[in-house]
């Protein structure tokens, strides 16, 4: 069991930097289409008391031959189920940028209510929160033909620009992103009519952006909640310098995990 449980970790999880001794562990949900080497690097950036565990969804990198999931609940269960021992043992935060906003708190929410189990913060970007107005009136995009989806995809800066400028990996993208999306289009929730966890949660957005309902996220929580706004469009956190800013606020937070988890 444990054998076939450390093959499912290998799959899911990307973690570029073990870190046995670490005091809290960072769990990275991927953007729309998005594979698990951007955050999976995070591990090497940020320093040793926190380790990274970045999520490879199926139909991407070495899970490229697998179907992509067609509902949330479908990523919270394999990721739930590869983790749940992990979670159980020390201090665990989420970090997760537009879709993985989404992901993050569906699973805090999965986890509390299934498990009794509480992150430590909640550090969510790029994304009005599920249950907000702006978010349940978005027209749906999914139906789109490619050409109108990249077009849409463009005007919000919503494609990474090295992807844009290649065919052929734009190509390989689409059909992950779409999946992404649609997992998105076709997921409800309710606005919680209590908070549900006690943690901070901190939300980041790029100023140049479309406009997300972030006070929104509020209602999740009753402990701290704050908004930073970064200059740059929809990928603003992957400047250098905006993506320095939020590994500098997630170490401060972090590092002292296990003092607030005990």
């Amino acid at each position: 069991c444990l054998f076939k449980n450390a093959i499912g970790m290998d799959k899911v999880i990307n973690c570029f930097s073990k870190q046995p001794d670490a005091v809290a562990r960072l769990i990275c949900f991927p953007w729309a289409g998005g594979g698990s080497i951007h955050y999976a690097r995070w591990g090497r950036l940020l320093n040793s008391s926190v380790e990274v565990y970045s999520v490879r969804l199926p139909g991407r990198e070495g899970r490229a031959k697998e179907p992509f999931f067609q509902h949330m609940q479908q990523i919270l269960d394999e990721v739930i189920n590869v983790l749940l021992p992990e979670l159980r043992e020390k201090p665990f935060a989420l970090f997760g940028h537009s879709f993985g906003a989404m992901t993050s708190y569906a699973f805090a929410e999965h986890v509390k209510k299934v498990h009794s189990l509480e992150p430590v913060h909640v550090f969510l970007s790029g994304a009005s929160a599920p249950y907000s107005e702006t978010r349940l009136q978005a027209p749906r995009r999914t139906h789109l033909s490619d050409e109108e989806f990249l077009q849409w995809m463009t005007s919000i800066g919503g494609t990474p620009p090295e992807i844009l400028a290649n065919p052929e990996v734009l190509k390989l993208f689409l059909p992950a992103l779409k999946a992404d999306l649609s997992v998105v289009e076709n997921y409800r929730c309710n606005r919680p009519t209590s908070p549900f966890l006690s943690c901070p949660v901190s939300c980041f957005d790029g100023k140049e952006d479309m406009p997300h309902d972030l006070q929104a996220w509020k209602a999740m929580t009753s402990g701290d909640f704050t908004v930073q706004m970064l200059s740059g469009s929809h990928f603003y956190l992957k400047d250098p310098a905006n993506e320095k800013l939020i590994l500098d606020h997630i170490s401060k937070h972090l590092e002292t995990a296990e003092m607030d988890y005990l």
